[in-house]
């Protein structure tokens, strides 16, 4: 089955982009676990940043712990009046939002990661900067990287900007670079030299996704075939 545009009608008018996004890791890690050995572990990660508010009741506690209390007996804790700050500034942090998988080994050593790109890695210069510079300190510890975009709704091109920013420009991802794409990028050295080696594809709507090689070791990967897991979630979802 072809690839959906989960940004627009049809599809976004009965299932939300966040639904897809939140519940394809888990199926990619399900495809992931028959291939490994028992030597790996996958797991998925979701995290939206601070867009979600917590309820502070749920943590207050009925009565205060006896060594806070007047009565309890315990030593009075000590109070300590900070000096002001040297240095003010009014900035806004980035809110760091990831769908992921990652590959560890059992020391929970981490040796691949991929990464679903989501509306908030691209809308802002500051986000997609952060999204790429994490992509680059991965490559720089040898930890193979995919990168899978489906986010129609905005034309910037993640791996672009990170092999300009690697000063490696891929000539078919420049200019014209597509909005969606699936790409493996590993590092490593062959001869003393550094090389990155990459596996790239654009990806279109209404065509099937490809197959990409996730590496374990320097000498050993495996196959994380897009299509089917895409193909698992919108069934579950019952997107068609």
């Amino acid at each position: 089955m072809p690839l959906r545009d989960h940004f627009r009608p049809p599809i976004v008018d009965h299932c939300s982009w966040e639904g897809f996004h939140g519940g394809w890791p888990m199926v990619m890690v399900q495809q992931l676990t028959k291939l490994l050995s028992e030597d790996y572990i996958v797991e998925p990660r979701v995290h939206l940043g601070t867009n979600f508010e917590i309820d502070v009741c749920a943590y207050e506690l009925d009565a205060p712990p006896p060594w806070l209390s007047e009565s309890g007996g315990g030593t009075a804790l000590a109070t300590y009046a900070p000096p002001v700050p040297s240095r003010v500034a009014e900035v806004e942090l980035i809110d760091e939002y990831a769908y992921e998988v990652l590959v560890f080994q059992r020391n929970r050593e981490l040796v691949a990661a991929i990464e679903i790109v989501s509306p908030g890695n691209k809308d802002r210069p500051e986000a997609r900067q952060a999204f790429v510079s994490k992509c680059a300190a991965l490559l720089q510890n040898r930890i193979c990287v995919s990168i899978v975009d489906l986010v129609t709704t905005r034309r910037f091109n993640l791996y672009g900007d990170l092999m300009e920013l690697a000063g490696e420009p891929d000539p078919d991802f420049t200019a014209l670079a597509p909005a969606t794409y699936a790409v493996t990028c590993r590092g490593r050295k062959v001869g003393g030299k550094p090389r990155l080696e990459i596996w790239s594809h654009a990806l279109v709507v209404g065509q099937p996704l490809p197959t990409l090689p996730i590496w374990l070791t320097e000498d050993s990967a495996v196959s994380l075939d897009l299509e089917a897991c895409y193909e698992d979630t919108c069934r579950t979802l019952r997107i068609r």
